[in-house]
């Protein structure tokens, strides 16, 4: 089969499908890797390495014609004319949170596997792992830049000092996101409140932690006091595949400190606070009733060399599957099968169709007709 790898073009995303490695593996076994020039460069990776590991350095339209593309990011519009019948497109899609492009995917007929959609039997999402874990890690560090001062925060120091009370840091979520940002939120001193809708999980993460978050039911009298009191606000909410529920709205935005920062990683899922809206890594913050808000829609971007790694180490055996199999894989891996979004001008993600009010087809019976 051949595979392309296009550069990313959306603002400031430095991230790579494929490193020189994947791409060694696929030739290995008889395939043709097409990788657009300078792909590689923003994560380190040279041209120079992707020809020795045996790609061929091509245009953008070139990568973009091959019968299997993987990518990192979501098309942008200026990428829709390359979708078509018959291309299969491995990425990061959203589409719950994007009805241009979701009309654009099912206008082309491309077959769109959603990198956060695949789902193993135990309900974990494992291409969307890596990267929650690196954006939970970078929530509580982007949240302590920007509530510094000169970034328009309130001018607090997330640990504090001797004397003097740390910062309130609330999340919304107890899962991989969730978890990693209390982990490094506890790390830099601050105080931890973690909010979610499962008990159970609430009571594994006041054992992993040893009592040192306070955990709350996410219930909406627990979330608009939590807010009231916090300094930053992570946003970890996750339905898969679906649009993000609004826990924190417009109306409880007033009772937050002058200064509060909120960081809602869900933003690429629509967001779970009210007034979130998709920003960039060149412009990543703006006021609403006095609170910062970060809406950063592909924040693991900013550490693109460890990002990159961290994905393609979960991506790659999939990658190889398709190229070995096509479609079939989908067919053979339930897995797999739940990243089919789009095939053929048919929605087959029951969350992204009830999120846009479209008729929704299930992917084995779209892959069959």
């Amino acid at each position: 089969m051949v595979i392309g790898v296009p550069k990313e073009i959306k603002t400031l995303e430095n991230r790579v499908a494929l490193t020189p490695g994947g791409v060694e593996s696929l030739v290995r076994r008889g395939h043709t890797v097409l990788v657009e020039r300078g792909a590689g460069m923003g994560s380190g990776l040279s041209d120079a390495e992707y020809e020795r590991a045996g790609a061929e350095l091509v245009g953008r339209e070139e990568a973009w014609g091959a019968e299997l593309v993987v990518k990192v990011k979501e098309p942008l519009p200026e990428e829709y004319p390359f979708l078509r019948e018959g291309l299969i497109l491995f990425t990061y899609l959203h589409l719950a949170a994007d009805r241009g492009l979701t009309e654009a995917m099912l206008r082309s007929g491309v077959t769109g596997i959603a990198y956060e959609t695949v789902q193993l039997p135990d309900g974990s999402l494992p291409l969307l792992v890596p990267m929650s874990e690196v954006a939970g890690r970078m929530a509580p560090q982007v949240g302590a830049q920007f509530l510094e001062k000169p970034h328009g925060g309130r001018g607090v120091l997330l640990g504090g000092v001797p004397g003097v009370a740390p910062a309130s840091v609330v999340i919304l979520g107890g899962g991989t996101v969730g978890t990693n940002a209390a982990k490094i939120a506890l790390g830099m001193g601050a105080q931890v409140t973690l909010l979610d809708v499962n008990h159970r999980r609430l009571q594994y993460l006041d054992d992993v932690f040893g009592g040192r978050v306070i955990t709350l039911t996410a219930t909406e009298a627990n979330i608009k006091r939590s807010v009231q009191h916090a300094d930053l606000l992570i946003g970890a909410v996750l339905v898969p595949g679906a649009k993000a529920p609004k826990l924190v709205t417009r109306d409880m935005l007033p009772l937050m400190k002058e200064g509060a920062v909120i960081v809602d990683v869900a933003v690429d899922q629509g967001g779970c606070v009210e007034t979130i809206r998709p920003t960039t890594h060149a412009e990543p913050t703006y006021l609403v009733e006095g609170v910062v808000h970060y809406g950063v829609a592909n924040m693991p971007g900013a550490v693109p060399r460890t990002s990159t790694f961290a994905l393609t180490n979960q991506t790659l055996p999939y990658v190889l599957r398709l190229a070995e199999k096509g479609l079939a894989a989908l067919l053979e891996d339930g897995a797999l099968l739940k990243g089919l979004n789009t095939h053929q001008g048919r929605l087959t993600h029951p969350g992204v169709a009830e999120a846009f009010g479209l008729p929704y087809t299930p992917p084995e019976e779209a892959l069959r007709r």
